[in-house]
C-alpha cells in the first residue's frame, strides 16, 4: 500500500457564507500528484452519429426448406428401384437401363410439376374453402348445439321420466297381470304328436 507524503496534500478553504465577496483572491488548486494521475490523455466525447439505415436483405437458405414438416406423404417417396427392377440373369443393355430410369424420373417429375401448376392452386382453395365451412360449422353450430344440449337433457330427461311413470308404466303393469294369469299345459298325447311332427 503506497502512502502519501505531507507535500502532495492541498489545504483548501471553505467558505459557508452565503454572500459573495468579490475583492477575495479565487483559490487554485494544484495539479494532482503524478502518483494520481493518469498517463492517458482523457479523449474527447465524441457527438453521436444518427442511425445508420441497414440495407435488409432476405436470408437465402442454405438447404431446401422442408414442405411436409410432420411428413403426413411419406408414402409418396418413390423411386425407380420400388417400381422397375431387373433380375440378375436376364439383363438389358446399360444404356436401355439408364435411359429407362431417366425417362421414369423425367416422365413422373414433369408430370407433378404439370399437373401441380394446373390443380394445385384450385384445389388448395377447394381446401381453404372446406376447412372455413367445417370449422364455422363446428364454430357457430356443432359445438351451440351440444352445450344447448347438455343444458336442457337434464329438463327433457325428468319430462320423459313423469311420462313414462304416468301412462306406460301402469299399461305395462296391467298388462302383465293380464298375461300372468295364462297358462299353457301339455299333456303326454300333445307332446308325442309334436315329437312326431318334428322328426316327419
Amino acid at each position: 500500500m503506497m502512502m502519501v507524503s505531507d507535500d502532495c496534500l492541498v489545504e483548501c478553504r471553505i467558505d459557508d457564507s452565503d454572500e459573495d465577496v468579490g475583492g477575495e483572491d479565487q483559490i487554485n488548486t494544484p495539479p494532482p500528484p503524478p502518483e494520481f494521475a493518469s498517463k492517458v490523455s482523457t479523449p474527447s466525447p465524441k457527438p453521436p452519429s444518427p442511425p445508420t439505415a441497414t440495407p435488409t436483405r432476405t436470408p437465402t437458405p442454405t438447404h431446401p426448406v422442408s414442405r411436409d414438416p410432420y411428413g403426413i406423404n411419406q408414402h409418396l417417396k418413390v423411386e425407380v428401384s420400388d417400381v422397375l427392377a431387373e433380375p440378375v440373369t436376364p439383363r438389358s443393355i446399360d444404356q436401355v437401363w439408364f435411359y429407362s430410369v431417366v425417362g421414369f424420373e423425367s416422365a413422373r417429375i414433369w408430370t407433378y410439376r404439370c399437373l401441380s401448376l394446373l390443380l394445385a392452386v384450385p384445389f388448395a382453395l377447394l381446401c381453404g374453402v372446406f376447412l372455413a365451412v367445417l370449422a364455422c360449422l363446428h364454430v357457430w353450430f356443432v359445438v351451440p348445439c351440444i352445450q344447448l344440449s347438455n343444458t336442457f337433457l337434464p329438463c327433457l330427461r325428468s319430462v320423459c321420466i313423469c311420462a313414462l311413470n304416468v301412462f306406460v308404466s301402469p299399461f305395462c303393469t296391467s298388462v302383465a297381470l293380464c298375461c300372468s294369469q295364462i297358462a299353457i299345459s301339455l299333456s303326454n298325447k300333445d307332446w308325442h304328436k309334436m315329437r312326431g311332427e318334428e322328426a316327419v
